[in-house]
């Protein structure tokens, strides 16, 4: 016949249950202090981050505005513009060469952020789409009139439908390109604001203090 646990085995048991509750309890302490401490360096980074490099932070702001118009892809020159804006208190300290260096010191952050060029442009690249030797020559055709056509691209290019047609639909994937499907002679020019320059003066560009509007300056633009 089993025997039952006496009074002092049943204190035993429950003294191991306090024990074991007290130790869970400072477990649970040592991690909530932990992460605490982990979170208020990581502020402490970010703020040092921000103080350091704050012309870096406002082009990463800038980038993530304009993105749902230009894909992620934005005219250095553009880029500068819209930064002196925004620093509307010191517009003459930033260059083209202030924007390189900004760039090249989110690398830290382990961004995608990188400049490239395309023909005699650069071309700020702040998501992790990877363009191809097509794609490049397309956007450097499109720099003359910021569009370009299937046709045009088959003719100047020397390539098949296909090859054209890929290319393209791969670049509105990406939102990279617009399309307009509403001109009379049924073309579709595929637009590229990525390529063309900003003005003001013309219209191209609404600049508001949080939002971008980009759109192409021709009837019928979607």
């Amino acid at each position: 016949m089993r025997r039952r646990p006496g009074i002092g085995g049943l204190q035993t048991a429950a003294a191991a249950r306090d024990q074991y509750r007290l130790l869970g309890e400072n477990v649970a302490k040592l991690r909530t202090d932990l992460m605490k401490e982990q979170l208020a360096t990581f502020r402490s980074q970010l703020e040092e981050f921000a103080r350091k490099h704050k012309t870096g932070v406002q082009i990463v702001e800038i980038c993530l505005a304009t993105r749902p118009h230009n894909g992620g892809l934005t005219n250095l020159q553009e880029l500068c513009t819209l930064l002196r804006q925004k620093r509307k208190s010191d517009c003459e300290a930033v260059s083209e060469d202030d924007c390189l260096r900004a760039i090249r010191k989110l690398k830290i952050l382990g961004s995608s952020f990188e400049v490239i060029s395309v023909g005699k442009r650069k071309l700020v690249r702040s998501v992790p789409t990877e363009l191809n030797r097509d794609h490049n020559e397309i956007l450097e055709l499109a720099q003359a009139q910021r569009y370009v056509t299937v046709d045009e691209v088959e003719r100047r290019l020397s390539w098949t439908s296909g090859r054209a047609t890929d290319a393209l639909d791969t670049l509105l994937d990406e939102g990279l390109a617009m399309i307009d499907d509403g001109l009379e002679d049924g073309k579709r020019p595929y637009w590229f604001p990525c390529v063309s320059s900003i003005s003001f003066q013309e219209g191209l560009v609404d600049f508001y203090p949080q939002k971008f509007y980009l759109y192409p300056k021709h009837k019928g633009g979607r």
